[in-house]
């Protein structure tokens, strides 16, 4: 790919964001290229849940039809590629990427995701998305009326109860260490017979990512067939930071009820600047960062 032309919009990140923003600006007729590792934080889960017309597909399936549509559009383009640095220029951005190739765009949009942190506990990374999940909304379904745990402390905790409960009420909460629940949410739980557990979590143990038991300091043990956890996150990508992007409380790209960033002419969309992570977010967000990046070029243009 030559990479001294420059594109209308860069989209870092090929996956539901970034193709959904795609379609938007290449039906708009925008030269448009996607930068993509193939990486998406997705990809151990086996199923999509609570996307209308795609429930119960495989995320890499749903992948594979967006991508294919998208290229349809003969202004988009996909490379295969890590984006590793960006810079602003005088008429827009360039962005290098790991196999050293330079590419520049007036306009950029970071789909790019967030990186799960997981916890110290051996086997919980292999059970990520498939047993140890983090929305009911997305797999409580699959997992209603199972035994059932919480790994989480305080607010988090609490309010995973209230939610989770719903679905399950063979519930536990495992603190993984002493508890920082305030009284009346300790109390309010135990009224619900949701039990907490304050022993030191120091294995996972499963089948193929299927949760079997927890296994404690103590050497005890703790049947389970589904635990709902929130990792700690940081962005997947540098890059928003290195070009001024500001960032929230929850380390997510700070972006406007159009997903504009405080960067003027960079855009975000899916998961690294929302706090619902879901496919169906993630595509509606992406759908509104291209057509309001186009929006914003449209004016541009209209002098």
């Amino acid at each position: 790919m030559a990479s001294n032309k420059k594109f209308d919009v860069i989209i870092i990140g090929g996956s539901y964001a970034g193709l959904s923003a795609a379609m938007a600006l290449g039906r708009s007729l925008r030269d448009v290229l996607i930068i993509d590792s193939d990486l998406p934080c997705n990809r151990q889960t086996p199923h999509s849940h609570n996307f209308i017309t795609q429930d119960g597909e495989k995320p890499s399936e749903i992948a594979r039809i967006a991508t294919a549509q998208v290229l349809q559009y003969n202004t988009v383009q996909i490379h295969n590629d890590l984006a590793i640095s960006g810079a602003k220029t005088d008429d827009g951005f360039s962005i290098t990427t790991k196999k050293g190739e330079k590419f520049k765009a007036s306009k950029l949009i970071f789909a790019t995701g967030i990186k799960d942190i997981m916890p110290d506990i051996k086997g919980f990374s292999q059970c990520w998305g498939i047993s140890a999940i983090h929305c009911p909304y997305c797999h409580g379904y699959e997992v209603k009326h199972k035994k059932t745990g919480i790994i989480a402390n305080g607010d988090v905790a609490f309010h995973y109860a209230q939610l989770i409960r719903n679905w399950t009420t063979d519930l536990t909460i495992f603190t993984n260490g002493t508890s920082t629940l305030t009284r009346e949410q300790h109390d309010k739980i135990k009224r619900h017979n949701i039990s907490i557990n304050e022993k030191e979590i120091t294995q996972v143990q499963h089948d193929h990512g299927q949760i079997n038991q927890l296994v404690f300091k103590d050497n005890t043990t703790f049947e389970l067939e589904a635990i709902y956890a929130r990792p700690d996150i940081e962005q997947h990508c540098d890059i928003p930071a290195m070009l001024g992007c500001e960032l929230t409380e929850q380390k997510l790209i700070k972006v406007d009820d159009f997903q504009k960033t405080t960067v003027d002419g960079v855009f975000a969309c899916g998961d690294n600047s929302s706090l619902f992570r879901a496919v169906s977010k993630a595509v509606a967000t992406g759908n509104m960062a291209g057509a309001m990046m186009n929006n914003q070029m449209t004016e541009a243009a209209f002098t």
